[in-house]
């Protein structure tokens, strides 16, 4: 088993610069790129992963999907010929994760909101029209520089030309709680319409410094997206038009069918405000009246009391399988 890479160690054509992040799958190390001059990214798998061969199909999933795609919006992986170790090289992106800029500052301009949001939905419209489904779109996987953004960690991601991996196969299928799908909360393996969903999540966060749904925990958060609407965005911010605030209810509906169906439509309305229609709906004439959300059947209430077992039960099934 190999340990973990040191500054100045070679690692093929890469030189080791610095540990960036320790994360709880594989470190980050900034390297050299001796090849080209150029600074590269390493990621490298834990030792205690390496020779687990669900981790080890994941990790080469990810590789695969990171050289066939070629984005100014997307990390770019590098090809590396008889490597020597488990490892995948990237370009070096500039700029912070989104979720490091939240923490700081809690919200952001409805103009820079509006322009990461269109930046990434760019970024997943090419991904989506390569048969790619990220899955766990999240404001730590969003690097921002300026203007430009990066989706990052591919780790989760659904290739629709790769063979079928179902969910107990899978180390790790449901993404993150705050910004999972409905769909996901169910076991579903979820299409583009899930990212869309998560991209409205993002701007509704980015806009007010809240989360559409809260929770005691986030178990009870993720129930609430498959029972009730998400909160209105014009409770935290009234300068939020109620145009805007219908196109984030329209990414986030509970319903695939009933969202958008591309990443195209959803920056088309991002970019044309004026011309939306709002509709009524219950969860903002319950905000008006001070009220929560109300569910929709009255067995919800059974629902939601059950629906923690059963995640924490696949959650569980998750865990032994690693």
């Amino acid at each position: 088993m190999l340990g973990p890479l040191k500054v100045s160690d070679r690692l093929d054509r890469f030189r080791i610069q610095a540990l960036v992040s320790k994360g709880g799958m594989a470190s980050i190390y900034r390297a050299l790129d001796l090849s080209t001059g150029l600074t590269a990214a390493i990621k490298v798998p834990h030792p205690e992963l390496e020779c687990d061969p669900l981790f080890y199909d994941r990790f080469h999933r990810e590789i695969e999907i990171g050289k066939k795609l070629e984005h100014p919006g997307v990390v770019k992986v590098l090809t590396v010929e008889d490597q020597s170790r488990v490892y995948m090289a990237m370009e070096w992106v500039e700029g912070r994760p989104l979720r490091k800029i939240l923490d700081e500052q809690k919200r952001l301009t409805q103009q820079e909101s509006l322009q990461i949001a269109r930046a990434t939905l760019d970024a997943l419209g090419y991904i989506h029209g390569h048969g790619v489904v990220h899955r766990d779109l999240k404001p730590d996987n969003i690097m921002v520089d300026g203007d430009r953004i990066k989706l990052l960690d591919f780790g989760i991601a659904r290739d629709a030309a790769a063979r079928r991996l179902t969910f107990g196969k899978l180390t790790k299928a449901m993404g993150t709680p705050d910004y999972v799908a409905p769909e996901q909360v169910k076991g579903k393996r979820g299409d583009m319409r899930t990212d869309l969903y998560s991209c409205g999540v993002i701007l509704f966060e980015m806009l007010t410094g809240e989360l559409p749904f809260r929770g005691e925990n986030p178990l009870a958060a993720m129930n609430q997206r498959l029972l009730v609407d998400p909160l209105p965005a014009r409770t935290f911010d009234p300068g939020i038009s109620p145009e805007l605030e219908e196109v984030m209810h329209r990414a986030m509906e509970r319903d695939p069918k009933y969202r958008y169906a591309s990443a195209a439509d959803f920056a088309h309305d991002l970019a044309n405000l004026e011309k939306i229609a709002v509709e009524e709906r219950a969860a903002a004439r319950a905000a008006q009246r001070g009220q929560p959300p109300r569910m929709k059947w009255p067995w919800a209430y059974v629902a939601l009391a059950l629906i923690p077992v059963v995640i924490f039960g696949l959650l569980l099934i998750v865990a032994h399988q690693k």
